[in-house]
């Protein structure tokens, strides 16, 4: 017959069965007071959907083998008479210790750990504060040998619960999905990782990557999502100091000299501040760290600081000291919501941005509180339509291979673009004239777009050789006909795709889809070419 041997990763050789006796305890009756403090809610897991994998757990006990054959550990209480062999449990040993010998097996480890919620105290009075914690931070992986184990000790031991939530943390695994083990080899070393992307980007991208109760597939390039983020705050730092260089900054100055853009950006970092810890209070680790990456990447360095630079340079040093007065207060204000995620850069940015205090640190200020009456949803939503403007004619002028250094005519077909909204668009995307109507017709030869409430035009006539870009479409587009005809040729071989790995088939999945989605667009550009 044929069997089937297991083999033992470390040593390579087989694993065979072998019966022994072991010491166990039983379980079941300290299960279901462990299962009912989760039920009723009195313990909460991060992400929730772990609760069934507890209450599994739990509704399914068995009784607990706790010795181990091992040379170091906590003996187990246990004493054999040397004449009867009577068995001697408990936790003091026999009186008579020279007629009796201790078992030789140890605990298992978890023995101990199961104990670790209540038994580091060194004094009743620390106990008594400390105990129940309110959070335990761990790995889903071990629900049961260590989480499950620590609320039934709590509830047996201490008639109460040990902590009131649970945050289970990704896991780490390599870029095909496998856990991250020395045998396999397929572990960085953090100390090289760190060496050459920096600890703070390191310790970013893995929060930035991990969604809430979702392993991660991890490889260190990846970590240029970290690296690229702090250059771009160090970029922005050098940016305002050196602007403020030999000018004297005037808190006064900033109620003087307001600009739409300054109540925007007030009114963005409080809406950000609020989701911020609202993201913290649910513990979507995740959540937060992409919130304020949004904010500071895309609202203050892309829109806030470009909307500003006209007054930055500004000859006028009282409007120049007002607007950089207010970002970098605002700035610093930043430094301190993103610290907890990237702490060294956080701490060098803050102490440079103003004279500090010997031993001030940017750990023990004041952690930023939103306010209410600053965030202005109207604002909001005006700059937000502006952007998806700005975006889309940005969007033209790549598609349609505009220079950066041309200007252009505007068509908005709209009901209404407020002033505010003209000055940017104008500012951001250099227009020459702009025409807003509500019956706009589609001007000859024109790159068209549409956002929310508005059609985009911009006459291509005089800013490209409509001839040649024409010619050079067509061209592309022939050229992705090719290579989506070859890919969907492979896909509808049954052989191919019942034999190729999945991973292969998916890609070339992708492909088509790219490619498809590319001639879709490339033909819309011809067609308003003609």
């Amino acid at each position: 017959y044929t069997n089937n041997v297991g083999y033992s990763e470390r040593g390579g050789v087989p694993i065979e069965p072998y019966l022994s006796e072991q010491w166990f305890m039983k379980m079941d009756t300290l299960g279901s007071s462990a299962l009912k403090v989760v039920d009723e809610g009195r313990i909460n897991f991060h992400p929730n959907h772990w609760v069934k994998t507890y209450k599994h757990w739990m509704e399914n006990i068995k009784d607990w083998c706790i010795s181990r054959q091992l040379y170091w550990g906590h003996r187990i209480p246990v004493w054999y008479h040397k004449d009867t062999n009577e068995i001697y449990c408990e936790v003091e040993p026999p009186k008579d210790i020279e007629n009796w010998n201790q078992e030789e097996d140890v605990l298992d480890t978890w023995a101990s750990s199961w104990l670790w919620a209540q038994d580091v105290f060194t004094t009743e009075k620390d106990q008594k504060y400390y105990y129940p914690t309110n959070l335990l931070v761990t790995a889903p992986d071990i629900i049961f040998f260590w989480v499950a184990r620590m609320i039934m000790a709590g509830m047996h031991f201490m008639n109460d619960i040990p902590f009131k939530d649970v945050y289970f943390t990704s896991v780490i695994r390599d870029e095909k999905g496998r856990k991250m083990s020395k045998s396999l080899g397929n572990s960085p070393d953090p100390l090289e990782v760190i060496d050459q992307y920096g600890a703070d980007a390191l310790r970013f991208t893995i929060n930035y990557l991990a969604p809430l109760g979702q392993d991660v597939l991890f490889s260190t390039d990846k970590c240029e999502i970290g690296r690229n983020f702090a250059n771009k705050i160090w970029n922005a730092a050098r940016f305002l100091l050196m602007n403020a260089q030999d000018l004297e900054l005037d808190e006064s100055l900033i109620d003087k000299h307001i600009d739409f853009s300054d109540k925007w950006i007030e009114s963005r970092f409080n809406s950000t501040i609020k989701s911020y810890k609202a993201a913290l209070d649910k513990f979507d680790i995740n959540g937060a760290h992409k919130i304020i990456y949004g904010f500071i990447w895309n609202d203050f360095c892309d829109w806030y600081l470009e909307m500003s630079k006209n007054r930055i340079y500004s000859e006028d040093k009282e409007i120049k000291s007002a607007v950089l007065t207010r970002s970098i207060n605002l700035f610093a204000e930043m430094m301190k919501l993103l610290h907890p995620m990237m702490p060294y850069i956080t701490e060098e940015i803050w102490q440079s941005l103003d004279d500090r205090k010997d031993g001030e640190s940017i750990s023990t200020s004041k952690f930023p509180k939103e306010d209410e009456s600053k965030i202005d949803k109207p604002a909001e939503e005006e700059i937000e339509f502006m952007q998806s403007v700005v975006n889309a004619i940005r969007n033209i002028r790549g598609e349609m291979n505009i220079p950066p250094s041309k200007q252009i005519d505007l068509y908005l077909k709209a009901d209404k673009i407020s002033d505010v909204q003209k000055k940017y668009i104008q500012s951001l995307v250099r227009v020459e004239k702009l025409i807003v109507d509500a019956d706009i017709d589609k001007p000859k030869a024109s790159a068209s777009s549409v956002v929310k409430g508005c059609d985009i035009y911009i006459p291509l006539e005089g800013l490209i050789d409509l001839d040649v870009e024409r010619q050079r479409l067509q061209k592309e587009i022939n050229r992705l006909e090719g290579l989506l005809n070859a890919v969907t040729k492979k896909l509808s071989n049954e052989k191919f795709v019942n034999n190729a790995p999945d991973d292969v088939v998916e890609k070339e999945k992708v492909k088509q889809r790219d490619w498809t989605e590319s001639i879709d667009k490339l033909k819309k550009i011809l067609e308003d070419l003609k």
